[in-house]
């Protein structure tokens, strides 16, 4: 990042934004047709159609390492520095691929333009050996004694994932194309360049560069104790992590021999290598589990683009998703669902005060399904047995892994086990609590529609208890609320009269035929997990059950589902404040503690976890 932003500190495509990609575009589709149309063997020019192939295999390549280290990340196995992202850093590494594209738009040029460099054989050794010895004696050289640079820079604290590695200036990333062009330009020039070295060199480049800022060691001591020279030629994780943290140190990029001639070398290098060896995972305080929702929700977790995660799930999905990733979305969904349904896997870590939050993704979209009941209740039994022996305080159930028709909101594994230490909690008490104080101060009158739930009837009977008039349309659903203590202010409607009612209770089950008969300026409040079909724009629409997580949250960097940033659903809210209160009974079951919604509701401002607030006009 500059620190002074000035000439050459954005790249010049900037403002195309996603459609950057159209630069090389025509690029790529005449190396593709020239090669197919070729008469002749030897008219075709294979040089350029592997640029073709290198930027792709580039790009899956540096995607690998940040899924790779955002999980172990997530995990805390063998970490190394303690540092948290946030949504401003997801934001200034969105252009993290823009050195891939302005790479392979210099080897087009230099394809056309530099002697040597156009119909490369496949493999020649000797040019492969002079770009090693070019590669080991001038850009590794060159790189460390350049620090400072020539144009201002900001030292930033060095943080995964390895996004860090590539995200600076346009003039930085000219720099160091230069450098580390010298061994190709010299072997082309030479008549000894091939295809094989040139992919080999740049993905070794890539490849120690991601290595260097994956936030995790994984040299094992073995290594070098078999080959002590290994010290010298390759640098570690923990070796150039101290760059970043003590600033004047460990300036050598992949061989650290540069700092031992010049004196460089961080005293801390060994004890943190050592260090962060012995460093087990991380046990957390608490375990949110979730899953799936959609084939394009395998997009918002955040071990997979941090740019899409960074953002509220689409209700209708980005045109370059549907249009060229949809076999990468299936085949992801796919692997997901069968090869990894059978237990869950951390995907994301965050920090409250003094405890740890790690969700788990259960990897199944058959929740509606009755047939996949039991493998996944047995999925969940084994995460809360796990959890529970590891110490773990608290685990909330999200989405639908507290159905009523599942697992009766959790008591299933309550009954089962009744000596569990660990707290169990299903998220309807603050949800029920979440929507009753969504609902406007001055309402008198709400009509209810939808699947009747157990955050629905605490919600219904909160209301009743307070003097608001509950209006339902469904005879059983009436009954049912009778039988579990509603009575005064519970009202069965046989007729419309209801659509004049602004204020609208809703959930699963709502017809979108109800929600246009609508009154114009009608309020919808949803007590469900999934938000309702927005389809009246002169009405309004509150948020699913959630809650604003309070400033001291840290490692917040992706979007819950369809919530907003930094944004919490209800469910895992009631889970964190659960554990921070350190209440010492289960909160799940098939009945809601309605008696101490206002309990729990307070106990959440108090944690300073804040309200979204009304739509404005309803403020």
């Amino acid at each position: 990042m500059a620190l002074r932003p000035g000439a050459l500190t954005e790249w010049p495509w900037s403002p195309l934004g996603s459609f950057k990609y159209l630069l090389v575009a025509p690029l790529v589709m005449a190396s593709m047709h020239s090669y197919v149309t070729a008469a002749v063997d030897e008219e075709k020019d294979l040089s350029r159609l592997m640029i073709v192939v290198l930027m792709l295999w580039r790009i899956v390549h540096s995607q690998i390492w940040i899924s790779v280290s955002r999980q172990r990340t997530a995990k805390g196995t063998n970490k190394i520095v303690y540092k948290p992202i946030e949504f401003e850093q997801v934001d200034r590494e969105r252009t993290w691929d823009d050195q891939i594209i302005f790479n392979t738009l210099l080897m087009y040029l230099a394809n056309i333009k530099l002697p040597g460099a156009s119909h490369l054989p496949p493999w020649r050794l000797d040019g492969a050996i002079l770009m090693a010895l070019l590669h080991a004696g001038v850009p590794l050289l060159l790189v460390p004694q350049s620090s400072p640079p020539p144009f201002p820079l900001l030292s930033l604290p060095f943080s995964p994932p390895f996004l860090h590695s590539v995200v600076h200036p346009f003039a930085e990333h000219i720099a160091y194309s230069l450098l580390f062009a010298i061994p190709m330009v010299t072997a082309s020039l030479c008549g000894i360049l091939s295809i094989v070295s040139i992919i080999a060199y740049i993905t070794y480049i890539d490849f120690m560069n991601n290595m260097g800022h994956c936030n995790f060691e994984l040299f094992p001591k073995r290594l070098f104790h078999l080959f002590p020279p290994l010290k010298f030629l390759c640098y570690t994780p923990s070796f150039h992590s101290l760059h970043h943290t003590q600033f004047r140190t460990n300036y050598s990029l992949f061989m650290p021999i540069y700092d031992y001639i010049y004196g460089t070398t961080d005293n801390l290098t060994e004890s943190l290598y050592e260090r962060s060896l012995e460093r087990e995972e991380e046990s957390p305080d608490i375990i949110h589990l979730t899953h799936l929702t959609t084939h394009d929700s395998i997009y918002q977790m955040r071990l997979g683009f941090p740019s899409l995660s960074s953002c509220p799930l689409w209700s209708r999905s980005p045109w370059y998703l549907t249009c060229f990733m949809w076999p990468f979305t299936l085949l992801c969904s796919f692997v997901l669902t069968s090869a990894l349904s059978s237990r869950t896997f951390v995907f994301e870590r965050n920090r409250l005060r003094d405890l740890t939050l790690h969700s788990h993704l259960l990897p199944n979209f058959y929740y509606k399904s009755l047939r996949h009941h039991e493998s996944i209740n047995n999925i969940i039994e084994e995460v809360i047995l796990e959890a529970d022996e590891k110490g773990v305080k608290v685990i909330s159930l999200g989405l639908m892994n507290n159905r009523e028709e599942l697992n009766k909101s959790g008591e299933i594994y309550v009954q089962k086990y009744p000596k569990l230490k660990i707290k169990l909690v299903d998220g309807s008490s603050m949800a029920a609590a979440v929507v009753i104080n969504n609902i406007p101060k001055e309402t008198t009158e709400i009509v209810f529609r939808g699947n009747l739930t157990k955050v629905a009837s605490a919600v219904v009977f909160a209301l009743c208890q307070k003097g608001v008039k509950v209006v339902v349309l469904r005879e059983e659903e009436h009954s049912k609320l009778i039988k579990s203590g509603v009575g005064k202010n519970l009202v069965l409607s046989t007729s419309n009269s209801y659509y004049s009612l602004t204020v609208w209770l809703v959930g699963d089950g709502i017809e979108n035929e109800e929600q246009m008969k609508a009154k114009e300026g009608t309020l919808f409040v949803p007590f469900s997990h999934f938000p309702p079909n927005k389809l009246r724009k002169d009405c309004f629409y509150e948020s699913t059950p959630a809650m604003r997580v309070p400033k001291s949250a840290q490692i917040i960097d992706s979007c819950e589902n369809w919530l907003g940033r930094r944004v919490m659903s209800a469910w895992k809210v009631g889970g964190i404040v659960h554990a921070l209160e350190g209440w010492e009974e289960h909160d799940c079951g098939n009945t809601c503690n309605v008696l101490r919604l206002h309990a729990i509701w307070e106990a959440a401002l108090r944690h300073d976890f804040q309200p979204l607030g009304l739509p404005p006009s309803h403020l």
